[in-house]
C-alpha cells in the first residue's frame, strides 16, 4: 500500500553494499532533553552576496555521487558554493568488523578521479567554510548495528574515517531499518570522541515518522542532544498523515509541510528539521517538486505564508534547512535547484504575494503577446530546456531551465516557465 522509498540505483555502483539488516520496532517514545545549537555560522567563497546570507545558519545540504549512475559525474571540486553541507554517498561495510565501515573511492566510475584528489578536494571544500560528511546506507546499503559490539565498531570506524579523510561527521540513511538503542549508543560514542563540532544528520523515509515507535523516531528522540539536522525524505512514499492526522499526498507543498510538522512538534528544535527532496524529476520514482514549491513548504512552516490546506497553527521561524537528491542530479537541470533554494535561504519567508526575487532574472527577453500560438504544445513527457518555447492553455512559456512533466502556467512566479505571452 506505501510505495518503498529508495534512491536511484547506481549502475554498476562500488556504493553497492552487502550484508542483512534486521527491522526491529519495539519501545515508546522517550523525552527528549537538551537540542542541539543551531550549525555555527560558515563563510563560503561566493561572488554572490546572497551566497553568503544564505550560509550563515541554515543548511543546504545535497549528496554527491561516488558512482555514475547515469546523472553526471563530476569530483568534489565541481560542486556549486550554495551547496554548504556535501554528503558523500555511500560508505560500505568493513570487510571484517562486523558493524563497522569503510570508503572506496570509485575512481574508474568517476573518471580517474583519485584518491589523492578526492582527499585534497575535501580539504578545499572545507577551506571554503563548507563541511562535508560520509553517508551510510542508501537504497542499497545494508550496515546492522544491532549490539554492543556491532555498535563499538561503528563508532570506531566512522570515526576512523574522519581522521583519514577529514570528513566533519556522518549521515544515517539506512533505509532498511536500524535499531534505535545500539545506533545512538554508537553515535553518543563517536561524538564523545569527535567532540562539540561533529555534524551527524539523518535522511529517514516519510514512514519512519508516522508513529513514536518506529526506530527512527526513537533514534531522533535519543540523539537529540547531538542532532545536527532530520532530512526527511519527502518522495517515494505515497500518501502519508501530516501533524493534523489528515491524509496528504506526495508531491505537494501541504505534504512537505505537514509532514515536517511532525517532527516539530515532537520536541526536535526548529534548526533540526529539514526537508529532502529530488533535484529533478527523473532523481526519483515520485515525490518530484519543483523548486518554487518547495519554497512554499519552507514559506508556510517558517511564516505562515504561502500555506494551501494545511497551515501551522504557529509558525516555526527558520528551520534547518532543505537536502536534496542529489548535487549530481541537480546538476542535469544546471543548479535550478540549488540556485532556487539558496535565494530562498538567503531572503527568507514570502508574503504569499509577488516577491523581489525573479525580478532579478533576465527581462531583455521578448514579451510582446505573439498572437497566433504558433510554438508546439506543451507535452508532459519532453523534456524542455532553458529557451525552449511551448504553447500551452491559450499561451505560450518559455523555459528557464531544464524541465519535464511541469505543467506551464502552474509553476508560480520562481518556477520554470516564464510567460512570453497570451495567443
Amino acid at each position: 500500500m506505501l510505495e518503498h522509498r529508495r534512491r536511484t540505483t547506481p549502475r554498476g555502483a562500488k556504493a553497492a553494499l552487502t550484508g542483512a539488516f534486521a527491522l526491529l520496532t519495539a519501545g515508546l517514545l522517550a523525552g527528549f532533553g537538551q537540542l542541539s545549537p543551531a550549525p555555527a555560522e560558515v563563510e563560503t567563497v561566493s561572488d554572490s552576496e546572497s551566497l553568503q546570507a544564505q550560509q550563515t545558519g541554515q543548511w543546504l545540504t545535497g549528496y554527491w555521487h561516488n558512482f555514475d549512475n547515469g546523472s553526471t559525474v563530476m569530483p568534489l571540486s565541481e560542486i556549486p558554493s550554495e551547496y554548504n553541507l556535501v554528503a558523500v554517498a555511500f560508505a560500505e561495510n568493513h570487510p571484517t568488523l562486523d558493524g563497522g565501515i569503510t570508503f572506496d573511492l570509485a575512481s574508474e566510475e568517476l573518471g580517474g578521479y583519485t584518491d589523492q584528489q578526492f582527499r585534497d578536494d575535501v580539504a578545499a571544500v572545507q577551506a571554503e567554510g563548507r563541511k562535508v560528511i560520509i553517508s551510510v546506507g542508501g537504497e542499497l546499503g545494508h550496515v546492522d548495528v544491532t549490539n554492543a559490539t556491532q555498535a563499538r565498531n561503528f563508532a570506531d570506524t566512522t570515526y576512523a574515517l574522519m581522521q583519514e579523510y577529514g570528513f566533519d561527521g556522518v549521515d544515517i540513511d539506512l533505509e532498511h531499518g536500524i535499531n534505535a538503542q545500539y545506533m545512538s549508543d554508537a553515535l553518543h560514542d563517536l561524538s564523545g570522541r569527535a567532540g562539540s563540532d561533529l555534524i551527524i544528520t539523518m535522511a529517514p523515509q516519510t514512514i519512519d515518522f508516522q508513529s513514536p515507535n518506529r526506530e527512527y523516531y526513537k533514534l531522533a528522540s535519543n540523539i537529540s542532544d547531538i542532532l545536527t539536522i532530520v532530512n526527511m525524505q519527502y518522495y517515494n512514499s505515497g500518501s502519508m498523515l501530516g501533524c493534523d492526522d489528515q491524509v496528504y499526498s506526495q508531491g505537494t507543498p501541504d505534504f512537505v509541510a505537514a509532514l515536517a510538522c511532525i517532527q516539530l512538534e515532537m520536541g526536535l528544535s526548529p534548526d533540526q528539521v529539514g526537508l529532502g527532496l529530488p533535484a529533478v524529476q527523473s532523481a526519483a520514482g515520485g515525490g518530484y517538486m519543483a523548486p518554487s514549491q518547495v519554497v512554499r513548504a519552507l514559506d508556510c512552516l517558517e511564516a505562515g505564508t504561502n500555506c494551501g490546506s494545511f497551515s501551522p497553527d504557529t509558525p516555526y521561524g527558520p528551520i534547518g534547512g532543505v537536502m536534496t537528491w542529489s548535487i549530481n542530479w541537480d546538476a542535469t537541470s544546471g543548479y535550478a535547484f540549488a540556485d532556487t533554494i539558496s535565494a530562498r535561504l538567503a531572503g527568507g519567508p514570502g508574503d504569499g504575494g509577488p516577491t523581489d526575487e525573479p525580478t532579478d532574472e533576465p527581462t531583455d527577453e521578448p514579451t510582446d503577446e505573439p498572437g497566433d500560438c504558433t510554438s508546439p504544445a506543451w507535452s508532459s513527457d519532453t523534456v524542455y530546456t532553458s529557451g525552449d518555447v511551448v504553447s500551452h492553455g491559450g499561451s505560450e512559456y518559455r523555459a528557464q531551465w531544464w524541465t519535464r512533466g511541469e505543467e506551464p502556467g502552474t509553476t508560480g512566479e520562481w518556477g520554470v516557465w516564464r510567460l512570453v505571452g497570451t495567443c
